[in-house]
């Protein structure tokens, strides 16, 4: 039962009248006629009773009337702006981010909004340019892997993802054939994310283990490129497990048992409150919220590790 016909019974029904209701839709009569007709046809019932000057709506057409009251005007007002929300979204959305967590995760989010006629413009960088170029306003969305650090920002908690102590396999063998675990980990060279060493540091500190030198052999902001120096066969370090699972499952890399267990890494979206006032930000905002929520929910449901 479409609008255009609920919409044509309406006119009538107010109007009392085939001729008026086809002037104020810009119809002809015959057409208003077919759209009672094949109203009357769907629910099998007369909805008016023609007469000399004009129409007299029947007990159907007040019951339908009635149930339909402002219902229809309100449908065709939520058509209406859904319809110039769609122009409202149209342009170019900036997401700035942790470069391995767009590329590996957020990437994965992205169609809905490339279908919604948004244009994407990506960019990565640490958390000190996330904060500096939302604020200036040259971004409109940041995903950190940390909260901000000032009020002029907000965020909203969208990811948390276990993080995995890891190494090619004959790196966690040797590792694993040490005397003790702080030696084996100590004669293989670290990989980390930064020399202030977040990822490691919060893994040994649970695992309450002390390492002698905990200065990395190397530093890189994109994990990836850590990832890639394991599976070569060098080094070990601590990864999201959304970076290494795979590589593990392929026998590429293998966890280093955590004595104590696994610690978390959490993801946060940022925007500057301004930013909301273009709807196509704020709807890039909710939509990646929740498909990435909802993406941790099929993936704990799936049998993967859960996300928290």
């Amino acid at each position: 039962m479409s609008l255009v016909r609920l919409r044509t019974f309406i006119e009538v029904y107010r109007q009392r009248s085939i001729s008026g209701a086809a002037r104020s839709l810009n119809l002809t009569q015959p057409a208003v006629s077919q759209h009672i007709a094949g109203l009357e046809s769907a629910i099998g019932r007369t909805l008016f009773d023609r007469q000399a000057r004009g129409v007299e709506p029947t007990a159907a057409a007040r019951e339908l009337a009635s149930d339909l009251g402002d219902k229809l005007d309100m449908a065709e007002s939520a058509l209406a702006t859904a319809r110039a929300r769609s122009v409202e979204l149209a342009g170019a959305l900036q997401i700035i981010g942790h470069a391995d967590f767009l590329a590996e995760v957020v990437s994965k989010q992205l169609r809905p909004l490339l279908e919604d006629g948004i244009r994407l413009r990506m960019r990565s960088g640490n958390h000190e340019l996330i904060t500096r170029l939302l604020i200036e306003g040259e971004c409109d969305l940041g995903i950190s892997a940390s909260p901000p650090d000032t009020p002029r920002l907000r965020n909203e908690l969208m990811f948390t993802e276990q993080i995995v102590a890891v190494a090619a396999p004959a790196v966690a063998q040797r590792i694993a054939a040490a005397e003790t675990l702080e030696k084996g980990l100590g004669a293989e060279a670290l990989l980390a994310y930064s020399l202030e060493l977040p990822l490691v540091d919060a893994w040994l500190e649970k695992n309450e283990i002390e390492l002698e030198s905990s200065v990395p052999a190397m530093a890189g902001r994109d994990l990836r490129t850590l990832r890639t120096l394991m599976i070569d066969g060098f080094g070990w370090s601590t990864l999201p497990a959304y970076l290494c699972e795979p590589h593990i499952a392929r026998g590429e890399l293998q966890e280093i048992p955590s004595p104590v267990g696994r610690t978390t890494r959490d993801y946060h979206l940022l925007w500057a409150p301004a930013a909301l006032r273009q709807p196509r930000v704020a709807h890039a905002r909710q939509t990646l919220l929740w498909h990435m929520r909802n993406g941790e929910r099929n993936q704990a449901d799936s049998g993967g590790h859960p996300a928290s």
